[in-house]
């Protein structure tokens, strides 16, 4: 049987670990380093700062969490992509100022806030790369901002009944261009799993047969976070599916505007 002695110890060796994990350095005269044993997606520690204002603090993460997310093709710039990020912070009670994460803090609720500052780091990296239904709708987003940023039309989310009689959904249709480039079917892959490509590869052949002749499909695939698989790249091929990796894009923009 668990008793009070027995949590009250671990949580005493709890707060001993952090004290012991965590360290401090002076930062331009002003500001504090603090850096904490909580690790982020990098497994590096993650540090934040603080210096006294107003008769309190202000902890800052220095714009970290948003400018590595970025750097690693995590654009949060979108509305829907701030509205998250602001939803997740305002859990935590944290701000952003200049794409810092921040909170202010007295002497008395400051072991609290400069908590809910870290909670809030992780929680920010955890909602952009751990969650993968929501990974898979910013990068669809990133796709229609894509379209819309090259001037390429397209009808979203279009449902064709294939020869089986299954319906299949699309995310895109750009409409035949008289005299330049025939019906286009686009999907984005968020997954380039073998998985993914035999769903589309499906859709694609049973659609195939009930649409104009010289219809095309691509493949957009995400290869920002992971490779895609040769394997996969080599089903498209077979397919008569053109592939298109997120860093290549530019490649078909020309065709797929026309």
């Amino acid at each position: 049987m668990t008793t009070v002695q027995e949590i009250e110890k671990l949580l005493d060796d709890y707060r001993a670990w952090l004290k012991d994990k965590t360290t401090l350095r002076a930062v331009n005269g002003e500001w504090v380093e603090i850096t904490t044993p909580y690790l982020d997606r990098h497994n590096d520690a993650l540090q934040i700062y603080a210096r006294a204002e107003n008769g309190g603090y202000v902890l800052t993460d220095d714009s970290y969490t948003v400018h590595d997310l970025e750097a690693s093709g995590c654009n949060l710039a979108t509305e829907k992509r701030h509205e998250l990020l602001k939803m997740t912070l305002n859990g935590f009670g944290v701000g952003i100022k200049d794409d810092a994460l921040e909170v202010r803090a007295s002497a008395e609720n400051f072991a609290a806030r400069k908590h809910s500052l870290v909670q809030a780091i992780l929680a920010v990296n955890d909602l952009f790369y751990l969650a993968r239904p929501v990974v898979a709708s910013l990068f669809f987003e990133d796709v229609v901002a894509w379209l819309d940023s090259n001037k390429i039309r397209y009808a979203q989310k279009v449902k064709f009944t294939g020869t089986s009689g299954f319906d299949h959904l699309f995310d895109f249709l750009i409409p035949r261009s008289p005299g330049k480039q025939p019906e286009r079917l686009v999907q984005a892959i968020n997954s380039p799993t073998r998985d993914s490509a035999e769903g589309f590869i499906y859709a694609w052949s049973d659609t195939r047969g009930v649409r104009p002749q010289e219809s095309r499909a691509y493949a957009v695939l995400n290869d920002v976070d992971q490779a895609i698989p040769g394997g996969v790249l080599d089903a498209f091929r077979n397919y008569q599916i053109q592939a298109v990796p997120w860093s290549r894009r530019l490649g078909v923009v020309e065709e797929l505007a026309a």
